[in-house]
């Protein structure tokens, strides 16, 4: 859920909730992107050393406390001062259609937000990449906990199918359930609370009961497996 906010719902939250330009709001993400690829390789290599389970509790706890925080810094970064957002459901096709609302200085009252006429770029690149930083934290060592988690004879589909259906329905359903939410609330941030319940479960879950698998040699199995035939 991490991966999907940090990659995906940030630029939503760009384009649809802070009305940043399209073309701006895609490259701000990719540029946050190419500077996250030296800390997913870092972090891969960390979690060699240290172990993986604990990397990836660490980053859900620090995905909780800081995603909000970010993304407040985001809004004032846009520069256009949008504080809520309507919504109107097109009757043929049932899509929700946010409206982002700012509010206007001389009168106060909520108005329809103009797109973001000179947006803080570098700062909201450094704010998209701080979302990055904490996916690349759990998303490194996660490919090789999932690896080493399964014994060989039943590894594929022990592997494949938890993770799909965590990124295939949980993370494919954020953009929908996250425009629902800022749309039954006029809420900018409530498409958050998703994401981060995921986290939280996830955090509550994985201490319990993942067990720690960076000491597995998987090598040592087939060995086994070979000696025996």
């Amino acid at each position: 859920m991490l991966a999907y906010s940090a990659e995906l719902y940030s630029l939503f939250y760009l384009q649809t909730i802070l009305k940043v330009n399209q073309q701006i709001a895609s490259i701000i993400v990719a540029v946050a992107l190419l500077l996250s690829v030296p800390t997913l390789i870092g972090f891969a290599a960390l979690s060699d050393r240290v172990g993986r389970k604990w990397m990836m509790m660490a980053a859900c706890v620090l995905g909780m406390i800081t995603w909000f925080p970010i993304y407040k810094a985001m809004q004032r970064a846009a520069g256009n001062n949008v504080v809520s957002v309507g919504s109107t459901t097109n009757k043929t096709t049932g899509a929700i259609l946010l409206s982002p609302m700012s509010r206007d200085p001389l009168t106060t009252e909520l108005v329809p937000a103009k797109e973001a006429s000179n947006p803080d770029v570098p700062r909201l690149v450094l704010l998209v990449f701080a979302q990055l930083f904490v996916f690349t934290l759990i998303y490194a060592p996660l490919a090789a906990y999932l690896v080493e988690a399964f014994p060989a004879r039943i590894r594929y589909t022990s592997l494949s199918l938890p993770y799909h259906i965590g990124n295939g329905i949980f993370g494919g359903l954020l953009p929908v359930i996250g425009l629902s939410l800022c749309a039954a609330t006029g809420n900018i941030y409530a498409g958050l609370y998703y994401p981060l319940g995921i986290c939280a479960i996830t955090l509550v879950v994985g201490s319990l009961f993942l067990k720690e698998t960076h000491a597995t040699r998987i090598w040592d199995e087939v060995g086994e497996t070979v000696g025996e035939r």
